[in-house]
């Protein structure tokens, strides 16, 4: 296999792991002061969950829209698939002697079918509405200004994704609706922060990877594939 399937096979591995792990953790919050005078609150579901954005742009920028997509769609299936295993789990019935209970297991895991139902839908729209706003820039720019598309993309898909994951939470029962405001500004605001910080590895990636890698067909629509600096500029 060459580098340029491996690499893609690498960054659809790590984006499904981030999608599946962010669902199977989300039910811890925690608290994070990263200036002192304010003080988010959040579920630990947040933290692996910007990575999947990281990696589609990646995708996207190396690899062509197409790519991209599929690499969403084939996340959307890994995460039903993996709802179901869970699901079969919980309704099986444990050991005397078994380390976790049933009803631990079920505390931890029982709001999981309707938080992945919730977090499924804002998953597709998030990250359908990333790609196409990252290519709509891309296409304006004709393929220059790499911190516009990676940064308006993800900007705006991510308000999208909060809004939608908590809307459906809520709706659900599994969080109170007076949390929703809280949850949504907190929320938004650390994938804001972890947007921006993770665009200087964006730009790393694609100067090392853009020159090894030729397979992104919306270079064709100006007519030339730009090398790896003009890019990046």
């Amino acid at each position: 296999m060459d580098f340029k399937n491996r690499l893609y096979l690498i960054l659809a591995g790590i984006f499904i792991a981030s999608l599946i792990s962010a669902n199977l953790i989300f039910q811890k919050f925690f608290t994070w002061s990263p200036f002192g005078w304010y003080t988010f609150e959040l579920s630990v579901g947040i933290l692996p969950y910007p990575v999947t954005f990281l990696c589609t742009d990646l995708i996207s920028e190396l690899y062509g829209k197409k790519k991209a997509d599929q690499i969403v769609i084939s996340g959307f299936v890994a995460s039903i698939f993996v709802l179901g295993v869970v699901l079969l789990a919980d309704a099986m019935t444990q050991t005397d002697w078994s380390p976790v209970s049933g009803e631990t297991f079920h505390e931890v895991f029982g709001l999981y079918g309707s938080a992945v139902f919730a977090s499924m839908i804002a998953y597709l729209t998030a990250q359908f509405i990333d790609i196409r706003i990252f290519h709509f820039w891309k296409r304006l720019t004709k393929g220059k200004h790499l911190w516009l598309r990676n940064n308006g993309s993800t900007i705006v898909s991510q308000l999208v994704d909060t809004s939608a994951v908590l809307l459906l939470l809520c709706a659900t029962g599994a969080i109170e609706w007076s949390r929703f405001s809280l949850l949504l500004m907190n929320g938004f605001l650390f994938k804001v922060l972890i947007a921006l910080a993770d665009t200087p590895l964006f730009y790393l990636g694609v100067w090392a990877l853009k020159g090894k890698i030729h397979d992104d067909p919306d270079e064709e629509i100006w007519g030339h594939r730009p090398f790896a600096e003009e890019a990046i500029s």
